[in-house]
């Protein structure tokens, strides 16, 4: 679902009863275990966290009006969404996670190259989410996007 959202909270608000409290522990999650740097607010219609242009003035290299995403997550119709782009980019972190997640989860990981869907939102690792959230820096995540940017 597509949500209009001026801010997260305004976002959390629009989505179905069932599924608010759900999303505010995950961006309660999120926002306590990102290291300093990153930013929240609203970014492609979903509740986003990335690197501000006072960090990063360049931008996101497919519009450098966007400050440089990092993570997000939406309320979409079967599932919950997670959109990590240090899973996309780092094979080593891709990796990890996809060996950790078996360890927090019973049901199969259902993943694509920056999409984690969780379908039943009452198994959603949050453990692993907060693990997930500490590994990459600001600034390691600068130098990983800017050399796989400068390597296409």
């Amino acid at each position: 679902m597509q949500y209009k959202a001026n801010s997260p909270e305004d976002y959390i608000n629009q989505v179905p009863k069932e599924r608010q409290e759900t999303l505010k522990k995950l961006r309660k999650t999120i926002k306590e275990n990102l290291p300093k740097g990153f930013e929240e607010g609203i970014q492609y219609n979903f509740i986003s966290f990335y690197v501000p242009h006072s960090i990063y003035p360049n931008g996101y290299h497919c519009n450098p009006k966007e400050p440089l995403p990092f993570m997000s997550f939406a309320s979409q119709k079967n599932s919950i969404n997670l959109y990590h782009s240090g899973i996309y980019a780092d094979e080593k972190l891709k990796n990890w996670f996809v060996n950790e997640y078996p360890k927090h989860c019973k049901r199969k990981l259902d993943m694509g190259k920056s999409c984690i869907r969780f379908k039943k939102i009452e198994e959603i690792p949050f453990e692993l989410i907060a693990a997930l959230c500490k590994k990459v820096t600001v600034e390691d995540w600068i130098s990983l996007y800017e050399s796989s940017i400068n390597n296409k």
